[in-house]
């Protein structure tokens, strides 16, 4: 296989982060749309992530933040948002780096992504990931033993590249085309 020296996936992970800030930007200034709402999953051990001590020791590899109803003075910077959110009736104001997130889902619309775990991660085992992932997952102003039972939601669809199609590995089964085949001549 040849090397991207281009990284096709760092330039996909950052236009995909792109969409997120957009989207967040949008809503600091008008408010959330219709039934949109967001579930934003993030490492809290990234560099630039801002979480209370409380909330650091109650959740220390990831957490998961629901936007919908009781959230407050959203602020969006190129490089990161800022929120307020209730949890066990404390407040608090979280600050969270786009870079920091792993996943972004709006159910109202079954739409979504998840973003490339760092380094250190990928050599965990898959189910370990899943399960910090699930443990971690915190709705804003409920306790996590509520959210087990109301937020039941499909997983974001991933942004991984697609595997190859059948026969592309020249074990035979598929066939490579050129457009000018298709072209009128």
């Amino acid at each position: 296989m040849a090397l991207d020296h281009i990284r096709y996936d760092i330039l996909a992970q950052q236009a995909l982060r792109g969409v997120v800030r957009t989207v967040l930007a949008d809503v600091a200034e008008k408010g959330l749309p219709g039934e949109h709402h967001f579930k934003i999953t993030f490492t809290t051990t990234a560099p630039g992530v801002r979480l209370s001590e409380r909330m650091r020791a109650q959740y220390p590899e990831a957490m998961t933040i629901i936007l919908q109803h009781q959230f407050w003075d959203l602020h969006v910077t190129d490089d990161a948002f800022e929120v307020g959110l209730s949890f066990g009736g404390v407040p608090e104001r979280l600050a969270i780096p786009f870079d920091a997130i792993t996943a972004f889902y709006d159910p109202a619309v079954q739409f979504g992504f998840q973003f490339e775990i760092a380094e250190a991660a990928t050599s965990e085992e898959p189910d370990a990931i899943a399960k910090a992932d699930e443990k971690s997952t915190v709705p804003a102003g409920r306790s996590p033993a509520e959210a087990k039972k109301t937020d039941a939601l499909p997983a974001p669809a991933a942004t991984k590249p697609a595997p190859p199609a059948p026969g592309a590995d020249g074990g035979g089964g598929g066939e490579v085309v050129r457009l000018d085949r298709f072209r009128k001549k």
